[in-house]
């Protein structure tokens, strides 16, 4: 339907301006007053009921369109905290601040959309609604929407995440795991410190801990069936003050990134058993704090089907591609997908100046996007909607 691409095309200047303006006043977290002002701003005059959040400044906006199912579409809002080098003209105003993970686009793309969606909206059999979040970026903003009610009476639910190293414009997605889930873990490890001279009369907790990183390695090494992948990485290790003194303690933390319950759940249970016993054989405790994250997002299997019919028909078959693996990113859009069913995809925005592996990746200091991609969102978004309601048969 080349209709539906030609119609975000022209709202494309609109979608840009507003991307740019999100961008330049980024949030983070839950609290989001000068981005949900603007989505507020350019729903107003659509015909949306609109609701906001009260745990959070998230916005619900919901377009009655006649008898039928309900289909959630979801783009979130927050920025990360870091500064920004991207040198663009629009760059963030604010130190500390960045959407360097394409959130900006993915609320623009969407409100985009839902101009389009309301000129549509004689055509469609069934109910539009847009989840507009806060808080992806680890405060799990999705739980406190679902919370609030936002998958009350929804059939089925899509989202859309930028790639920054991925063509502008292509999108892709694939059966099953997308995406995995992200937990941390924290690990403090007590001994008895002393003079460095004399390590015979202390009880050094830097060895266990030393030993403890490479076999927390070979969990996933020697473990985990290589069909089912898993990462656990030591981001941070932290022990001592001088050159001279034997500490106290020994802490370290990290990430674990798995696809699948059963094999989150064994390395869980062998982190516990590997920090436990090999503290205890240095004489040492060990507390271990285990924080569960985000989910594994998983796609079902006929949503993502219908995004790539979707996507073919609006934009062209060779603008669909169908992702080999999964990546150890998370989102928590799982939260979504594990109640309701649909599908996540990812819209190619790589800088033209650049090729796709070489241009700064989403979470960079120095992401860039090319919004010529956000008019193939802002037409896939639509279309998925207006697929599932009836008006795109």
């Amino acid at each position: 339907m080349s209709e539906l691409l030609d119609a975000a095309l022209g709202v494309h200047p609109d979608v840009v301006e507003l991307r740019r303006a999100i961008h330049r006043e980024p949030e983070i977290g839950l609290d989001l007053p000068k981005t949900q002002a603007k989505v507020l701003e350019a729903l107003a005059g659509l015909g949306f009921d609109i609701t906001t959040g009260e745990s959070t400044t998230s916005v619900v906006a919901d377009l009655v369109a006649g008898d039928g199912p309900t289909i959630l579409l979801r783009a979130d809002m927050d920025a990360l905290p870091l500064t920004e080098d991207s040198g663009e003209p629009f760059a963030s105003a604010f130190g500390g601040a960045m959407h360097a993970c394409g959130h900006d686009g993915h609320t623009a793309m969407l409100l985009g959309a839902a101009r389009l969606l309301s000129e549509h909206r004689d055509q469609l059999r069934g109910h539009v609604r847009l989840m507009f979040q806060p808080g992806e970026e680890g405060y799990h903003g999705a739980k406190f929407m679902i919370d609030e009610g936002v998958l009350d009476g929804v059939d089925r639910c899509f989202a859309l995440h930028c790639n920054s190293n991925a063509p502008a414009g292509v999108v892709g997605s694939r059966h099953g795991a997308l995406l995995a889930s992200a937990d941390e873990f924290h690990v403090t490890v007590t001994g008895a410190g002393g003079h460095g001279s004399a390590p015979h009369g202390t009880i050094d907790p830097i060895p266990a801990a030393c030993a403890m990183v490479p076999a927390l390695s070979n969990i996933v090494a020697r473990e985990i069936d290589t069909f089912s992948p898993a990462v656990v990485s030591v981001t941070h290790i932290e022990s001592g003050t001088t050159t001279n003194v034997i500490p106290e303690t020994a802490f370290f933390e990290g990430t674990i990134r798995t696809f699948d319950d059963a094999t989150r759940d064994h390395v869980h249970t062998r982190l516990r058993d590997v920090t436990r016993t090999i503290a205890e054989s240095h004489r040492c405790t060990c507390h271990l704090d285990l924080v569960p994250g985000y989910p594994p997002t998983i796609n079902h299997d006929d949503d993502v089907d219908h995004a790539a019919a979707v996507t073919a028909r609006v934009l062209g078959e060779e603008r669909w591609i169908d992702m080999p693996r999964p990546a150890m990113a998370a989102e928590d859009f799982s939260y979504v997908l594990a109640q309701r069913p649909g599908a996540m995809a990812m819209v190619g925005i790589c800088p033209a100046d650049v090729a796709p592996h070489q241009a700064a990746p989403l979470h960079s200091n120095r992401m860039r996007m090319n919004e010529d991609g956000l008019s193939a969102g802002v037409a896939v978004y639509a279309g998925v909607a207006m697929h599932h309601l009836g008006a795109l048969a």
